[in-house]
């Protein structure tokens, strides 16, 4: 046995069908990374990487650049997401226990602009072939008792809802017996560190605070892992959705992709419930940009998150473009205000940065901790009384070239055994944040995974 990385990319042809990715998300153990029918899907784990700390996303950085620096890679797609591929998460705090992870999959699903893929990883030193990959891929997807599996080249895809146009999103049954618990804060607790927050802020110590909080599900009949990404997928088709060891979720806010030298992002700051606009006059868009876009408060926030991702991403870029206005995104649950940043990057010490060498510069942006970044992440700790774990952290994938895709991870929660899930949702807290409507927000944040586990709220 040799312990050379080997990769082998092979086109998957026959699986184009209006399913997509989603149609492969059979097995609770999967890891996943979708977005209208796209991405990548991953079965079975060769190795993995774990650090905690300040470093963890440089350590994470150099064990993926030596993983591959002498990996026979065989790729006859050549995309973004082909060859070696990491799926990854990392703790939102440099002081949490929670390890940062790279996971490395066996067998990996790949689907971009409807071509699909299949990639086969090992340290072994058997022979890689096509048929050998695709027995793989069937081995997994047989293996999966959540749903019933597509055929691994060519047939009938699982039945599974079909997320392209004109698709009927049906509700999910109610889980029954599910319970919801408090987490680490009451509701009167958590309103009164964002009152301590806004008190804070308004002796000039900061601009913008973060502040989360959770929520604990128990679901008798047991969590279905991957039934709730595929109802995810199919709902919130404009986020990204993830699942990577046990975190699970639909975020709508994009840290850094980053393909060759052009990284972009999707900033996200300022929301409105769309529960708010039930009886309301006019159209539900013109009530949105009148009460969401006209508020001096819900901008002023968002143009801190904007600063800080172009002010920490700057020193990588060459060139560089946003919105001057944000616009409104249209999400099942809640509307944001968003803005979109593309950036040709520069060589730093000779080379192209890679996606996790962004990471570290960027993480965490205002919109998830605040700013002053320091100020904020201290106080964050003194109020939350919550170790975060991986939600608010970066989680996504990278290849070999150093491409990759990295979402916040929002609208998620951390299952934490086959009954327990851990929500997690935070409101960016500025002058003028009033408690019990912070407090209204998390539960609009909430209801993406709440919906998917059949709870109602």
């Amino acid at each position: 046995m040799t312990s050379t990385f080997r990769t082998l990319t092979v086109p998957l042809d026959g699986n184009a069908s209006a399913g997509g990715l989603p149609q492969f998300l059979v097995r609770d153990d999967v890891l996943c990374w979708t977005r209208r029918e796209a991405g990548l899907v991953g079965f079975g784990e060769i190795t993995r990487f774990t650090a905690t700390g300040p470093e963890r996303f440089l350590e994470a950085d150099i064990w993926w650049r030596h993983l591959v620096l002498e990996a026979d890679i065989t790729d006859s797609v050549v995309l973004p997401g082909t060859g070696p591929v990491a799926f990854g998460s990392f703790a939102f705090s440099k002081k949490s226990a929670h390890e940062s992870r790279l996971i490395v999959p066996e067998i990996v699903v790949g689907v971009r602009d409807g071509q699909y893929w299949l990639t086969q990883l090992t340290l072994d030193d058997g022979e890689l072939t096509r048929e050998g990959a695709l027995a793989a891929l069937d081995r997994w997807l047989s293996g999966g008792s959540t749903a019933p599996a597509p055929a691994a080249a060519g047939g009938t895809p699982g039945e599974v809802p079909a997320p392209a146009g004109g698709a009927v999103v049906r509700p999910v049954p109610l889980a029954a017996g599910a319970t919801m618990h408090t987490g680490s804060l009451s509701e009167e607790d958590w309103m009164a560190a964002v009152t301590a927050g806004v008190a804070e802020i308004r002796t000039g110590a900061l601009e913008k605070l973060v502040l989360a909080r959770d929520i604990v599900a128990t679901v008798p009949s047991g969590v279905n892992a991957a039934k709730v990404l595929r109802e995810l997928a199919v709902r919130y088709r404009e986020c990204w959705t993830y699942g990577v060891d046990g975190l699970v979720g639909a975020t709508p806010e994009m840290l850094i992709q980053v393909e060759g030298r052009t990284a972009q992002a999707r900033v996200l700051a300022g929301t409105l419930d769309r529960r708010d606009a039930h009886g309301e006059d006019g159209l539900p868009m013109e009530y949105a940009e009148r009460v969401l876009a006209g508020s001096e408060k819900q901008r002023h926030e968002h143009e801190i998150a904007i600063q800080s991702l172009t002010s920490q991403l700057a020193p990588f870029s060459e060139a560089m473009n946003a919105h001057d206005e944000p616009f409104i995104l249209e999400l099942p649950n809640v509307w944001h205000l968003a803005s979109d940043v593309k950036a040709e990057l520069t060589e730093v010490e000779g080379h192209v940065p890679t996606s996790l060498a962004l990471i570290n510069a960027l993480h965490p942006t205002a919109a998830v901790c605040g700013t002053p970044t320091e100020v904020a992440g201290a106080l964050i700790r003194k109020l939350e009384h919550l170790d975060r774990g991986p939600y608010a952290g970066p989680v996504g994938w990278l290849d070999a070239a150093g491409n990759g895709e990295w979402g916040i991870a929002l609208r998620g929660a951390v299952i934490e055994d086959p009954h327990t899930v851990r929500l997690y949702a935070g409101c960016g807290i500025v002058d003028g944040s009033l408690p019990e409507a912070e407090l209204a927000e998390t539960w609009a944040k909430f209801r993406p995974m709440l919906e998917s586990l059949g709870i109602a709220n």
